[in-house]
């Protein structure tokens, strides 16, 4: 069966410099089974699936799988998506809002020009991290621990935490090594650290993961972990929106999340996709 097909960047200003995605807009009839064996073919961190939404509140619906499962929720998935759903003819009810269905239920997407913005989700864990884990982070990344200004809790899914470092430099200049670390849990870091005042950016992020046994993989571009910093960066005031993220500069990438928030709270984690290839699966 033919199934449309793209292949986006997401998350950079000029294409090829963000986080690569795949979307399979015709997605109805394909089972799981079927999704997690075409995630792995395409070898991307995440392969997104176009449906019918099930929800009457929703415009579409989408299912995200990585390499080895399916997510409820992910952020440059979903600004990809949307893109893809409406550059392949997708009319949303509202032209500057529309409604993602996805496993952790609804998602708003607002449009402004060609910028696509998601409302962060809410925190299913925040907080202080306990003292030992971060002298056990701080190993992993090869710092002392005085390098830490602040670690916190910012899981909004994935099981992230966030990582204050000095600087943006201090970022940049972190090669972490798994064989550090005895444990075997999960485990996903967010780094950050501030630019100067009158920089481009003014934060550097990475997203640094586990990746099997003993290797840590990096994420060029992060949409969840970009608006779970976000929550924790703005509630204790380091910094005020609007703002710019930097990330995957270590990669080669230029990826350029922009951050906002609304007078009542909310925070929308935004940037800009394009379709780099486009087609038919045969399948």
């Amino acid at each position: 069966m033919r199934r449309r097909f793209q292949h986006l960047d997401v998350f950079a200003d000029t294409p090829l410099l963000g986080n690569p995605l795949a979307v399979v807009i015709d997605a109805e009839g394909m089972t799981t089974e079927q999704m997690q064996h075409l995630t792995r073919w395409t070898n991307l961190s995440e392969t997104a699936f176009l449906l019918p939404a099930r929800s009457p509140d929703a415009d579409y619906r989408v299912r995200i799988f990585t390499l080895v499962g399916e997510l409820p929720f992910a952020g440059h998935p979903t600004l990809g998506s949307c893109h893809a759903w409406l550059t392949s003819g997708g009319t949303p009810r509202d032209p500057a809002r529309i409604v993602q269905e996805c496993g952790t239920g609804l998602v708003p997407i607002r449009k402004r020009g060609d910028l696509l913005a998601f409302a962060a989700p809410p925190l299913i864990r925040g907080g202080e991290v306990d003292e030992v884990f971060v002298e056990e982070i701080a190993a992993i990344l090869g710092l002392g621990r005085e390098a830490v200004v602040d670690a916190q809790w910012v899981d909004n899914g994935p099981g992230w935490v966030a990582v204050l470092l000095e600087d943006a430099d201090a970022v940049l200049a972190v090669d972490a090594d798994l064989s550090r670390f005895d444990g075997d849990r999960p485990l996903d870091i967010g780094l950050v650290g501030l630019y100067p005042a009158g920089s481009e950016c003014d934060i550097e992020v990475r997203a640094l993961f586990r990746d099997g046994p003993s290797t840590m993989r990096e994420d060029p571009v992060t949409g969840s972990l970009n608006a779970s910093l976000a929550q924790w960066l703005l509630g204790s005031g380091r910094l005020t929106a609007p703002y710019l993220a930097s990330q995957g500069t270590r990669l080669g990438r230029a990826g350029r999340p922009r951050i906002d928030q609304d007078e009542d709270g909310t925070i929308w984690v935004g940037g800009r996709s394009f379709t780099c290839v486009e087609g038919h699966l045969e399948l």
